[in-house]
């Protein structure tokens, strides 16, 4: 597989006039303030009682979070937002994944910077910028599912462990008391927020309203450009690898196999929580790795269409035009729960809810009138019943499309 895998998506370097330009040989993420202003930089902080419980990292150090304290009217509000950032499949890809901040606190940075969702400005976060807010660092490889120990080449699959290291800790630290509380996460820990959105309820009195947000953990067991299942292949290595399936939804289990429920289609119609999707229709994640990864794509039909969207051909844009179909089809359940919210716009993208730029500015994307965040909070509050689909691509003139340069 791909050291992509491995290193997530996270390799921003530059926005202009509506469109992301990403480089693959970069390592640095980027996201733009609102109106230039300082950006809000939150320290790590290690969880010293994960050691006991063998709550560890892929190489076996602590896992961390990064938290600001909220204030005011949101004092008693909390934000969890799981860091994404891929999975490892192998024990290759495992190894070299804990040599970076993905697997080992030992390269994390010491402050990330705090934006969208978790911004404490009001003009950047209007519903949520004075809750306390907290990044649970991602370094298990797993979507902090995993239970298993690989002696061999020293590989602590620990992610159901730290969730639960994580959650003691906060809730030791005032959020036990929350009168309002909503996790989340982007990818990997989009994919987390669904699969733990239930058992963060459970934490919590009837008292405490609680919900989910979702933000790109939509990925698809979809057919490959050659007619071949590569998503499947990957997830059902990583449940094998890591021991996840134990920790997998019941309801799901029940009825199917682990790597079938680690697909979300699958799972999130029986989440009794409320839960919010926030997905691009046309997620240039799966694109990339699900739909047409090299392996499937040996000779490089799809190379120019992959690196920028308005290079796809017409049989191209046809098949993406098959997956956003299918996108819908898996949340029409879904979305006829009136608990539940859904935001599907028709971009090519990955993450909106954790970047200033799609989540609260002047020029974010819509779908109507309604920017992410204001769905978000309309949701949230009750103000409003979202169920919000964007028109197939390439109505939609609001979009931050992401354009790759250099090798994909």
């Amino acid at each position: 597989m791909s050291l992509l895998w491995v290193a997530g998506f996270l390799l921003c370097v530059r926005w202009a006039h509506g469109t992301e330009y990403w480089n693959t040989s970069e390592v640095a993420s980027v996201n733009n303030g609102g109106g230039g202003s300082s950006p809000l930089l939150v320290g790590l902080t290690l969880i010293q009682s994960a050691a006991a419980k063998h709550a560890v990292c892929l190489d076996g150090s602590l896992p961390g979070y990064h938290l600001h304290r909220g204030y005011g009217s949101g004092a008693n509000s909390w934000i969890v937002n799981l860091e994404g950032g891929g999975w490892c499949n192998d024990i290759k890809s495992c190894a070299f994944r804990k040599t970076g901040h993905h697997g080992s606190s030992y390269y994390m940075e010491k402050q990330i910077q705090f934006s969208g969702i978790l911004s404490n400005k009001p003009e950047e976060n209007p519903d949520f910028y004075n809750w306390n807010r907290v990044k649970i660092r991602y370094c298990d490889g797993g979507s902090f599912l995993g239970e298993s120990y690989n002696e061999a080449a020293g590989l602590y699959f620990r992610g159901q462990r730290i969730w639960l290291a994580a959650m003691e800790e906060l809730l030791s630290n005032g959020m036990r008391d929350a009168s309002r509380a909503l996790l989340s996460g982007c990818s990997a820990g989009g994919l987390s927020t669904i699969f733990h959105c239930d058992n963060f309820r459970a934490l919590f009195s009837s008292s405490t309203n609680v919900k989910c947000l979702a933000d790109a953990g939509l990925f698809l067991d979809s057919v490959d450009v050659a007619g071949g299942h590569t998503m499947r292949s990957f997830f059902g290595d990583v449940v094998s690898l890591q021991g996840a399936g134990r920790y997998l939804p019941r309801t799901c289990t029940a009825r199917m196999d682990a790597t079938s429920c680690f697909f979300p289609q699958n799972v999130v119609g029986n989440i009794q929580t409320p839960l919010f999707l926030l997905n691009t229709a046309y997620d240039v994640w799966q694109l990339q790795q699900s739909l047409a990864p090299k392996t499937a794509d040996p000779q490089g039909y799809w190379k120019e269409c992959k690196m920028n969207h308005a290079n796809c051909n017409s049989y191209q844009l046809q098949f993406l035009q098959g997956f956003r179909d299918q996108m819908l089809n898996a949340v029409k359940e879904f979305s006829s729960s009136g608990k539940n919210g859904l935001y599907i716009n028709s971009c090519f993208a990955h993450c909106q809810s954790e970047r200033q730029d799609t989540w609260y500015a002047s020029n974010s994307p819509l779908i109507g009138n309604k920017r992410i965040a204001t769905a978000v909070g309309d949701w949230f509050f009750d103000r409003s019943q979202v169920d919000e689909v964007d028109c197939a691509y390439p109505c939609d003139s609001t979009c931050h499309h992401i354009v790759f340069r250099g090798r994909v």
